[in-house]
């Protein structure tokens, strides 16, 4: 197979799902639908948490944070994936395709993050419940949130400028909807050593949060435990079930994606799972407006003073 300098690769072509006009406006509509939904649901909960002064909560503002970090990401794959449907144009520029691939490892990673941060809130609210305010502090809560960002902005343009020296084979087609970074790779020519380096790196901060959250919830679960009384038990669960649920789905269809046998992995397997994996945010605002129940009341209320205020 012949190959050019990464300094002539101008584009690359995704290959997406299927060529079949009839097939594609399905996955248009279906694509549109859920990110206007992903999009609306998580700027609703980032308002209601902005308007609610009860809200105002270490819990909430990681939520807050959470909800920023899915609507930019499927803000960076899924408005091209739809554009290319519409114009039945594959074509994705180089440099798009660099930039769309640093977006979406940084808001991945950042919620990996918020994810680990949020259970250390649970674990410090459950646990400690005494301590909660002083543990929690309004300079805590910035500075992890702080951390999360620089280090996912600096991980990820790590990432992106290794790639940036990478070569190609001159097929630059990408059998996928978006530039993910395993189809990325298996079109290089070059010695991929430090790119596969920095991405177990990826990996291995991916399994940290994985521990942080399994240390949380194991010290969570057996406080509930020696709860006496029923009602305390539940009460005690149902603060920490939606961040359960939502974690259970994101590194669920994480592992799929990234760690699922080589056996398993087909491109058509690997773009069904990334979208998925893509649209993880559109179930988790849901997750949290319909079992949360402060959310909800909030939601209500916002609802309720439009109706008011509207002529």
């Amino acid at each position: 197979m012949g190959w050019e300098n990464l300094s002539s690769v101008s584009e690359f072509f995704l290959l997406g799902f299927s060529k079949q006009k009839e097939q594609q406006e399905v996955l248009f509509g279906l694509f549109l639908t859920m990110y206007l939904v992903t999009v609306a649901g998580n700027l609703l909960i980032i308002l209601a948490i902005i308007s609610d002064a009860q809200l105002h909560t270490p819990m909430y503002f990681f939520l807050a944070n959470l909800s920023l970090a899915n609507t930019c990401f499927v803000s960076t794959t899924v408005p091209k994936m739809l554009a290319n449907i519409w114009t039945q144009n594959q074509v994705i520029s180089y440099t798009g395709c660099l930039s769309q691939r640093y977006f979406f490892m940084l808001f991945v990673m950042l919620e990996a993050f918020l994810l680990a941060v949020m259970a250390y809130d649970h674990y410090v609210a459950i646990c400690h419940p005494l301590h909660y305010i002083t543990v929690m502090s309004p300079g805590l809560c910035v500075l992890l949130v702080n951390a999360s960002w620089i280090m996912n902005v600096l991980h990820s343009l790590l990432h992106t400028l290794l790639m940036n020296h990478l070569s190609f084979y001159v097929d630059h087609e990408i059998p996928h909807l978006f530039c993910d970074i395993n189809p990325l790779l298996s079109l290089s020519c070059t010695d991929l050593f430090i790119n596969e380096l920095v991405t177990l790196q990826s990996g291995l901060a991916g399994l940290f949060c994985v521990l942080c959250l399994i240390i949380s919830y194991v010290y969570i679960f057996s406080t509930i435990l020696k709860i006496p009384s029923a009602q305390g038990k539940r009460k005690a669960f149902s603060t920490c079930s939606s961040h359960l649920s939502v974690v259970s789905l994101f590194f669920g269809t994480s592992f799929c994606v990234y760690f699922g046998p080589p056996s398993t992995r087909s491109a058509q397997k690997s773009m069904v799972a990334s979208v998925m994996y893509t649209m993880d945010p559109n179930a988790e605002s849901f997750i949290y407006s319909l079992r949360n129940q402060d959310i909800k009341s909030s939601l209500r209320k916002l609802i309720w003073v439009r109706k008011i205020h509207s002529p």
